[in-house]
């Protein structure tokens, strides 16, 4: 079997891809790796193969950010046909993958988040505290629904609004129904309950289009607000920051307080720790010596 064909069929398995994760996968599928092997046969690839595919991307200048998920789709590929018996060996085995570096986050500091919170109208101030004091990303927050609020200090996420079809769809990287609870500080579940008090509920959503309520929140209605409040000055905004750097305040709250880098990746979504540690290592700063005054403490008590 060709590479295409196979990689036609284990699309077609990946039933619990949402909307956009298709479109993703199948720009992925369509100008990196059928391009790049879509006549080779399977039984053909090894460590080698998928060395030069990755060689041949940085060659070309292809985006850090894109190289990952390049061989990322292509090592599920590969897997899945190994778990079938298509090769004796992993062909990915040895393979050095693309180093994509996040950059750094850049985070408002407490008093920056209070400006920065009330600086615009009332459904920006509940999007705000939901993506700094919940860890919810932008469409997490436009789909808040009191319904959700499973107990006095947790928060479930269900669903978030897609950019893309302006719908609610599942959550990213979860199948239909999933969900993650996440803690609800006491102010941020004050904002919910007093938000949905002046200005009602639809079905439970708290927000929803401003000139059509049967529909979800548009996702260009935040980057309007945000790009109006960075316009006017009138709040102190880090240099470099984006909407999305009040939810990596979120993660350095937690991080500061000494909360398990675990539960953070847990909270925050993320498909492996791994994301969490790259983008959040640099907020944890003396772990190391820290670690070591507890083990020479430990060390001290046992002697």
């Amino acid at each position: 079997m060709r590479f295409e064909e196979y990689a036609t069929e284990w699309k077609a398995g990946q039933r619990d891809l949402g909307a956009a994760s298709v479109r993703h996968l199948e720009s992925i599928l369509e100008n990196h790796l059928l391009p790049a092997f879509g006549s080779r046969r399977m039984h053909s690839f090894d460590h080698k193969v998928v060395d030069g595919f990755i060689q041949a991307m940085e060659r070309d200048g292809v985006g850090l950010a894109t190289q990952a998920n390049a061989y990322d789709k292509l090592k599920a590929i590969l897997l899945d046909a190994l778990r079938l018996g298509i090769f004796d060996e992993s062909p990915i085995e040895g393979v050095k993958p693309p180093q994509y570096d996040p950059k750094r986050a850049v985070i408002p500091s407490v008093q920056q988040l209070q400006e920065i919170r009330t600086a615009g109208d009332d459904l920006f101030l509940l999007i705000a505290d939901l993506m700094s004091g919940c860890g919810l990303r932008n469409g997490e927050a436009a789909a808040v629904n009191l319904k959700n609020l499973v107990a006095d200090d947790v928060y479930r996420v269900t669903e978030q609004v897609n950019q893309t079809t302006r719908d609610y769809a599942p959550l990213k990287h979860r199948k239909v129904n999933d969900y993650r609870d996440v803690p609800l500080p006491a102010r941020v579940r004050g904002t919910i309950e007093w938000y949905a008090e002046k200005y009602g509920t639809v079905d439970g959503y708290l927000l929803r289009h401003p000139k059509d309520p049967s529909k979800a929140l548009p996702y260009y209605y935040l980057d309007n607000q945000w790009r109006k409040i960075r316009r006017r000055g009138e709040v102190d905004i880090p240099e470099g920051m984006v909407m999305y750097g009040l939810r990596h305040f979120f993660a350095s709250n937690c991080l500061s307080k000494h909360i398990p880098i675990t539960d953070v990746a847990e909270w925050m979504g993320h498909r492996s720790i791994d994301i969490t540690f790259k983008i959040y290592r640099h907020l944890m700063p003396g772990s190391i010596g820290r670690a070591a005054k507890l083990l020479d403490a430990g060390l001290v008590a046992e002697g």
